[in-house]
């Protein structure tokens, strides 16, 4: 079965004698098995310090404690960019390879996202800490680079599923490249209020509101294949049954940016279109977010399926954050532009399923870590035969 932990492509390390001398350094070898799907834990790490700051409650040091988790997932990223220009200096046969296995490089679309998640971040709650002046410089730069290397995974990996991927069925996975330019269309408008008035404003929000058209599209193209391949196939292996969670993450992120349209066109737009934004924040996110609860009690159940017959952790685990989150912050937005209570409670409710999960996830993977499973490569090649095994469902 494949794991995400460890790309299914992943040569096996040859048996054959090495000098000391040839050996990259330990660091360096540590990191030959880290794979851009690493970046999935700073996504769901900022999503629960940007989710909860919104929350439409009111709780003692909430706040704060956000500001503290977006702290930990800007120290995350910075570790994993190391780490990540450490594996492509000294392993560039194992980069390579991601790029060429399906399983792996739908994942760069998380290096766009934690990028923009982290960005968003400092200017929702990291400016507590660092100021204004700073969140605003932190997410400029981390803005522009998520939505470059986002706009750039759009289109280089569906063109290496296409030309150079050997694809046995579709994978929900596939959502992660062109969903990225949507968590780019969701949080640019924060950065809106700190440009010029007119043109620069104006193009801004156009230009996120063109991002939030290519992501939903292709997300229109992709989902109706991993849908029919559950129909046809049947249920994902155990590992991966938790990447059902993705499909979530276009359906409330492109709730969330319907929202955050709303809220900055007031004023940077003509008056029509200004209410049409705010028009289209309701006509769109209400179905949409119904849709999201549908496919979480579906993905929910099949979850508790694949746990009934076995399923143990994985980096899959992720799955279950930032997807959620982004229902999280949909909902909020919908509390506000209608007012009603249910879509407050279910923001709330989301919120409680999201930091469980982002728990579970995070004690399981610095377990892994400290252990140094997660980081081990496949072990080496048997001299003998395999016994032959069976397993029944």
């Amino acid at each position: 079965m494949a794991s995400l932990a460890t790309p299914r492509s992943a040569p096996r390390p040859a048996l054959r004698a090495t000098t000391p001398g040839a050996r990259p350094a330990p660091s360096a070898r540590s990191v030959r098995h880290l794979g851009p799907n690493w970046y999935a834990s700073v996504m769901g790490t900022s999503i629960v310090a940007t989710a909860g700051a919104a929350l439409p409650v009111d709780v003692p040091g909430l706040r704060t404690a956000c500001t503290a988790v977006w702290a930990l997932s800007l120290a995350m990223l910075s570790v994993l960019v190391v780490a990540r220009a450490l594996h492509w200096t000294h392993h560039r046969d194992q980069a390579r390879a991601h790029l060429l296995d399906p399983a792996v490089a739908p994942f760069y679309g998380c290096v766009s996202m934690a990028l923009l998640a982290v960005g968003g971040g400092a200017m929702v709650v990291g400016r507590d800490w660092i100021g204004l002046p700073a969140a605003l410089a932190l997410d400029t730069v981390l803005f522009t680079a998520g939505t470059v290397v986002g706009l750039a995974a759009a289109v280089a990996v569906p063109y290496l599923m296409v030309v150079h991927h050997r694809i046995e069925s579709a994978s929900p996975v596939w959502l992660l490249p062109v969903v990225a330019p949507m968590v780019s269309a969701a949080l640019g408008p924060l950065l809106v209020p700190h440009l010029p008035a007119g043109q620069a404003q104006q193009t801004l929000l156009i230009a996120c509101y063109a991002m939030f058209g290519v992501s939903l599209l292709a997300t229109l193209v992709m989902l109706p294949l991993v849908f029919g391949r559950l129909v046809t196939g049947g249920p994902l292996p155990l590992a991966l049954t938790p990447t059902l969670f993705l499909v979530l993450g276009p359906l409330g992120q492109s709730t969330t940016a319907a929202n955050k349209f709303a809220d900055a066109a007031t004023g940077v737009l003509p008056a029509p279109y200004a209410h049409g934004f705010a028009a289209f924040a309701v006509l769109y996110g209400v179905p949409v977010m119904g849709f999201a609860l549908l496919w979480l009690a579906l993905a929910g159940a099949m979850v508790l399926r694949a746990r009934r017959q076995g399923m143990g952790f994985a980096m899959t685990f992720w799955a279950f954050t930032f997807p959620v989150g982004t229902c999280v912050t949909g909902a909020e937005g919908l509390a506000r532009h209608t007012g009603l209570d249910a879509f407050r409670w279910l923001a709330i409710g989301l919120y409680a399923l999201l930091v469980a999960a982002w728990l579970v996830a995070g004690f399981h993977t610095a377990r892994g870590l400290f252990s140094g499973a997660l980081l081990a490569g496949p072990g080496p090649v048997s001299a003998g035969p395999r016994p032959v095994t069976a397993r029944t469902r």
